[in-house]
């Protein structure tokens, strides 16, 4: 479990990464993504990935869903999630933005809330989850505790102890309670991803479903909700299946299928463009999954490269737990070099040098977004209120 956990800390670190590359590449270099091969190719599972990681980290196996435990985590991520963000997206909005007020209502009208958004949508997924999860361990609980008490009084007329028969009866009913409620939440799970898929669908579809245009879905970001839920709950269900999921990855021609699946949906998308309207979205959400398996499968095979005696899995896993750190704090130090979008988009199609340039700009901007963290955690009530963190 240790090195899973650290290797998925790099790989969060790494995702990290590609979103600060990301925003350097549009916000600094002011520069489109579209004359961009290889931020066109990052933007594909970034974002995917990051909510990937997310929902296979939310599954807890051993966590008792009960009302005071379920209430207390929702306060912690309520805490953690939305008081940072308010905080640091005001701080943002009075910084960097002139007009402050009208500024703040331009944010709050728009899905990306002045990039913003992640955290939101995040603590959003977050809650529904601990509510379909909650909701399973009560139904579950009610179904088992209804066959213990049968089970109860009917050995009671036996020549068994009544007491002893108690004991055993509530000591088998919780183990099967705990395994029956994992089983049957991971369906209900399955029931939600589809459903979910279904809603990331109907985004691509605008001649049938115009929903998303509302600016009830707009204000709330919870079109972002729909584009990225079906990938956390992926997460999710690849965690708790992860045993079958680590032989399904070991099998060795599922590299080679993930390769061409990824490069067929990504080209076609991106240069090809066979499909129109709605089905162009089809190679594309195709490649996505293909390509967030293959950094898990990646980082999953190579872990003794990200360990923390490594200095790139040190770095890596550095950046990981302090994603929110970072995402918070990483737009205040964007640079303004818009000489170098305007060169990329005058020379299009250099993959290595987008790629190095954006990533070392990134490095840079990280680290100042790192160094910053550490001096406001100082404080405890900043580091509890900031970032979530009680020490």
């Amino acid at each position: 479990m240790k090195q899973r956990l650290e290797w998925l800390d790099a790989l969060r670190g790494f995702t990290m990464l590609m979103v600060v590359a990301n925003h350097v590449y549009s916000v600094s270099f002011d520069a489109n993504s579209k004359y961009s091969m290889f931020m066109s190719l990052c933007l594909l599972f970034r974002m995917p990935l990051f909510f990937f990681i997310s929902g296979f980290l939310a599954y807890k196996a051993t966590f008792s869903w009960n009302a005071g435990e379920t209430w207390a985590l929702v306060q912690k991520k309520l805490r953690v999630q939305l008081v940072p963000t308010l905080v640091f997206m005001t701080a943002f909005v009075a910084l960097c933005r002139k007009h402050f007020w009208q500024a703040m209502e331009t944010a709050w009208t728009v899905p990306t809330k002045d990039g913003y958004w992640f955290t939101i949508v995040l603590l959003q997924m977050l809650l529904a989850y601990y509510v379909i999860c909650f909701i399973c361990a009560k139904v579950q609980k009610c179904i088992v505790h209804s066959d213990s008490e049968c089970i109860v009084h009917s050995d009671t007329f036996t020549n068994g102890n009544p007491e002893s028969q108690q004991s055993l009866c509530t000591m088998h009913s919780s183990t099967m309670h705990l395994k029956d409620t994992i089983h049957s939440t991971t369906i209900v799970l399955l029931v939600v991803w589809a459903i979910a898929f279904f809603g990331y669908a109907t985004l691509y579809m605008p001649k049938w479903f115009h929903w998303q245009k509302g600016i009830f879905w707009q204000a709330t970001s919870l079109t972002e909700f729909v584009r990225f839920f079906h990938c956390f709950l992926l997460g999710n269900l690849c965690h708790r299946q992860w045993g079958r999921l680590c032989r399904w990855l070991d099998t060795p021609g599922l590299p080679v299928v993930l390769l061409a699946v990824a490069f067929v949906g990504a080209a076609d998308y991106l240069n090809w463009h066979h499909l129109r309207l709605h089905w162009a979205n089809l190679p594309r959400t195709a490649a996505i999954y293909a390509l967030v398996l293959l950094c898990v499968a990646f980082f999953r095979h190579y872990q003794d490269w990200f360990t923390w005696d490594k200095p790139v899995g040190r770095a890596l896993q550095y950046v990981g737990v302090r994603t929110l750190d970072v995402y918070l704090l990483h737009y205040f130090f964007l640079p303004h070099m818009p000489a170098v979008g305007a060169w990329f988009k005058d020379n299009p199609h250099n993959f290595v040098l987008e790629g190095t340039v954006s990533i070392a700009v990134a490095l840079l901007v990280t680290a100042f977004a790192l160094l910053t963290s550490q001096v406001l955690r100082v404080s405890p009530v900043l580091r509890k209120w900031l970032f979530g963190r009680d020490r």
